[in-house]
């Protein structure tokens, strides 16, 4: 079973992602500043995260940096998500390590198109009916 880790502030934010993600039969983890996502990475790498780009204590791109440091990341996917096009931001996230970009706000079909963009597949292609 794959693992996904959502980083976000917002705790509305992290049940809605949490939610799709278990329905899609995915394992999931959150966590809410990049303090913590980074500890529990260091534990136990998932396959999949989805950062905020707008956290307290750390940004998402001070997130993205600090986590490509981390041994053993090289395979997993990072989605930064935000909620407004900042060109100069996805750029910087671009270079730092993400491999894709998810809008706020997102429903069922935004993320599973995210996430087979990143290349993850599904497993269940039942469960993607709306």
């Amino acid at each position: 079973m794959k693992m996904f880790m959502i980083v976000d502030d917002a705790p509305v934010i992290r049940k809605v992602a949490n939610r799709i993600l278990s329905d899609l039969g995915f394992a999931v983890v959150e966590a809410a500043d990049g303090f913590d996502a980074l500890e529990k990475c260091r534990y136990s790498m998932p396959e999949v995260l989805i950062v905020d780009w707008d956290m307290p204590k750390m940004s998402g791109i001070e997130f993205i940096e600090e986590f490509r440091r981390i041994e053993g990341n090289e395979q997993t996917k990072l989605v930064y998500c935000t909620s407004e096009i900042m060109v100069s931001e996805m750029t910087r996230a671009k270079r730092a390590g993400a491999n894709g970009f998810l809008m706020k706000p997102f429903n069922r079909e935004i993320l599973i198109h995210k996430i087979q963009e990143v290349g993850i597949e599904i497993a269940d292609k039942d469960s993607q009916a709306a």
